[in-house]
């Protein structure tokens, strides 16, 4: 096993305690890895915050900071005070894992993390517990109350299109782990079900060891595979028929990843090619995930509701019949030395605004169940769902028995087959930081990232400029795709002596390597292509980008080669970038500030 998965049960080795969410210690992000804030109403003026009040930052998880970003500016607007001063609240979107790693250091980094917090909104309180437990190893003061209010509730489903839902009894008959796994199990996919049309079954799931709504399906599959609902034993993950079992549904995994919009976004795009039933079959998500999907606005953010049409093809909310885990969106106010008592009271104030009948509202019509768990008017069979919920609450085993799932699922999830594909042209050796050149960055990057991959994956590497290969052609095949455990070292030492030289021949490039994937593909893996760019096509002889994204979008889903592009530095192409991941139904990444480029690979390889 790689070095950079052998570290996460070793860390959760060390949690004790943790009730929900478990995951690694370095995550960088989970749900885009950037932080952004705003600020409205109260406390302003026309040329920005008022000096003399208090700012309070909140940092909330990416699913709900949109919305607490607007209920923030209402409470703004009534000019609130505490302690005899005024106060406003500004909003930052900050990934669950990436704020529990930023809050469990000695120093908050503003330059990397984006705003210090004093308030603190995970998707679920066991992230504090993390924390907690982080903080203790480094001999740190307790940040974080014992006791949180909470804003809202929703619980992880697994959400299906709603004609497959519907092929497997949707809404009358209960539908859970057991069902997709013999689903995933036949060799008649849907034909099993009538529908040969639909192919094998496909499921979408990120990765655990970075994802809130990917560790808590992978727990929840274990609990299914043995027919328990607590109490799970490090015997029965270990049993021969628990594998089985959990083989055969992350056999099915299309790919992996940091966050659920991935899968979502792509599922919008196929929905909107009148493809809705191609790309995947069923995706782990939260409740309120499946709301935003339908109202054709995956990201969940109120700013962007109705720019985009309501998908042809609707998902529905399929509550696991033996059980699922909940998403408590808690409100740490933080015991820090720079949370004074007017910031303090200024978070209590706004909890009690956000959980007042008038915010709430706000919550229910976003797809949320209110902060005591009970569901909105949105939550109908009609729009998807089934308002009584889960039939059950999971908890997960104990810590030691945890440790056990995750490592057995590092060995059974779906191996994968990857080219890393480098823009060398000559604008990667431009200077960015202390010296470095984009190049060293990225180079230095990429050897980190492929300790990411299982030494049963196979990986390889492609550098592109124009006039690279030895017949001319703009790419040179440096290193054959191989075994990790054997192409690693090697990866590592040819990226560290790559020159900067030339233009940039996206297009062919990525023409070239698709066509060489497609030619060796294998089925029983992840089959990606993972490109770093940082130009725009340069390449007279392929500038055909229309010819390129058909060839990539091909004829079937099932061969499919996914391409995880990455946008490097500002003089990158985000818009052809972003076309091409598209196309590929992969993923467009952002590495505008070059800084970034080590948690962006490490993002992109947790697709893997």
């Amino acid at each position: 096993m790689a070095q950079g998965r052998s570290k996460v049960p070793l860390i959760i080795a060390a949690v004790v305690g943790v009730a929900l969410i478990i995951a690694a210690r370095l995550i960088f992000s989970g749900g885009g890895g950037s932080s952004t804030s705003s600020t409205a109403g109260g406390g302003t003026t026309a040329d920005g915050p008022n000096a003399e009040c208090t700012e309070v930052v909140v940092a909330a998880s990416s699913e709900k900071a949109g919305l607490l970003t607007e209920l923030a500016q209402q409470w703004n607007d009534t000019d609130p005070q505490a302690e005899g001063r005024c106060v406003y609240a500004t909003v930052a979107s900050k990934a669950s894992g990436g704020a529990a790693q930023a809050l469990a250091e000695p120093t908050w980094d503003e330059a990397v993390e984006g705003p210090r917090p004093d308030i603190w909104t995970p998707a679920s309180s066991s992230w504090a517990g993390l924390t907690r437990q982080w903080r203790t190893e480094q001999d740190l003061p307790e940040i974080l109350p014992a006791d949180a209010g909470s804003v809202a509730h929703t619980p992880l489903v697994i959400a299906m299109p709603r004609p497959m839902a519907e092929a497997l009894g949707w809404p009358d008959q209960q539908i859970g782990w057991s069902d997709l796994s013999a689903l995933a199990k036949d060799p008649a996919g849907w034909g099993a079900k009538g529908h040969p049309e639909w192919g094998p079954f496909k499921l979408g799931k990120t990765n655990p060891n970075f994802s809130t709504s990917g560790l808590n399906a992978t727990i929840g599959s274990y609990f299914a595979a043995t027919g328990v609902s607590s109490d799970l034993t490090s015997a029965q993950v270990a049993d021969p028929q628990t594998r089985a079992f959990i083989g055969a549904l992350e056999n099915s995994v299309v790919h992996y990843g940091d966050t659920t919009l991935t899968f979502l976004s792509n599922m919008q795009a196929a929905a909107q090619q009148g493809r809705g039933l191609t790309y995947v079959s069923a995706v782990t998500v939260e409740e309120k995930s499946v709301w935003d999907f339908n109202q054709g606005n995956p990201t969940g953010d109120p700013a962007t509701l109705g720019d985009q049409p309501q998908p042809r093809t609707p998902l529905v909310a399929v509550y696991p019949k033996e059980g699922t885990l909940l998403s408590d969106n808690p409100w740490y106010i933080l015991d820090a030395d720079w949370v004074d008592a007017t910031k303090a009271a200024a978070g209590a104030q706004l909890l009690t605004f956000l959980q007042s009948d008038e915010a709430q509202s706000r919550f229910h019509a976003a797809g949320f169940r209110n902060f005591n768990g009970e569901p909105g008017e949105v939550l109908t069979p009609a729009n998807g769902f089934l308002p009584a919920g889960p039939a059950a609450v999971l908890a997960p085993p104990a810590p030691a028995v945890l440790q056990d799932v995750l490592s057995s699922w590092d060995e059974l999830r779906k191996r994968a087959r990857v080219l890393m594909v480098l823009d060398v042209s000559g604008s990667m050796g431009e200077p960015v930081a202390d010296g470095q050149t984009k190049l060293e960055l990225a180079a230095q990057a990429t050897s980190q990232a492929v300790d990411g991959f299982a030494d049963n994956d196979e990986v390889g590497l492609w550098a592109f400029s124009t006039n690279r290969g030895p017949g001319g052609e703009p790419w040179i095949d440096l290193i054959g795709i191989g075994p990790a455990g054997q192409t690693r070292s090697e990866i590592q030492r040819t990226v560290a002596g790559l020159q900067p030289d030339g233009g940039t021949a996206l297009y062919a490039t990525t023409r070239q390597a698709q066509r060489d994937m497609l030619a060796a593909l294998d089925t029983s893996r992840i089959n990606a292509i993972v490109l770093l760019s940082d130009g725009r096509n340069e390449y007279p002889p392929d500038d055909n980008l229309d010819s390129l994204l058909r060839q990539l979008q091909g004829e079937s889903a099932d061969t499919t080669i996914r391409v995880f592009t990455i946008g490097y530095g500002e003089g990158a192409d985000p818009e052809v970038l972003q076309a091409i991941a598209e196309a590929s139904a992969g993923a467009y990444y952002d590495a505008t500030d070059p800084a970034s480029i080590d948690q962006v690979l490490t993002s992109v390889i947790s697709n893997f």
